[in-house]
């Protein structure tokens, strides 16, 4: 069998083909030579790639990307501890943010979100207590709200928001509840607890 590569002229730019095989005459299998930036991108793949498994799975020198979101959520959570830890909170301090339109409405929101199941969205109690009368099961004092939104009573359902929204939203929602003592929505639940 005559050589297929034989006075075979050299492609564009130099590059070299060496037929492997000749199927039926005509069909020539190739052995292509790869482009050089494809090489050098697949060699720095496999590089980067041992290089990452040794710094991040095998000597733990940096953190895998959930890891690090932890750490940074857990920074960002401390940040704002310390500067709300600053202020402590009080029932003049919480009386005075029910007066800032602007937590208040942040309040709303945080409420709407996580509180309706339970208290309903205008907040005349569903499975947890009415919220616009005058009767409160563990005190309707701005501090005794914000104890019951933070640390919550879980032997009576209500979750502690504190660790799951944190300080901040807490204290925005405390102001809004602040808000709707004594409104008394029509519809609402019935008294429980006592009368402030």
């Amino acid at each position: 069998m005559a050589d297929p590569n034989k006075d075979r002229p050299s492609e564009p730019g130099g590059i070299e083909k060496k037929t492997l095989h000749v199927y039926d005459g005509d069909l020539q299998e190739e052995d292509n030579q790869l482009p050089n930036w494809w090489l050098w991108l697949f060699y720095g793949t496999v590089t980067f790639g041992v290089i990452y498994w040794l710094v991040v799975h095998d000597m733990r020198i940096a953190d895998l990307p959930d890891e690090a979101y932890r750490k940074e959520v857990a920074a960002m959570q401390a940040a704002e501890a310390k500067k709300l830890g600053a202020s402590t909170v009080t029932n003049d301090s919480l009386l005075a943010m029910s007066k800032d339109a602007v937590l208040v409405k942040a309040g709303k929101d945080v409420f709407m979100a996580n509180c309706v199941a339970c208290h309903k969205a205008d907040a005349g109690g569903l499975v947890g207590p009415n919220l616009t009368d005058a009767y409160w099961i563990h005190g309707g004092a701005p501090e005794q709200i914000y104890h019951s939104v933070h640390d919550g009573y879980l032997d009576k359902g209500m979750p502690a928001w504190g660790a799951q929204i944190g300080e901040e939203k807490v204290r925005q929602v405390v102001s809004y509840v602040l808000t709707l003592k004594n409104t008394n929505v029509p519809g609402g639940k019935a008294p429980q607890g006592d009368k402030e």
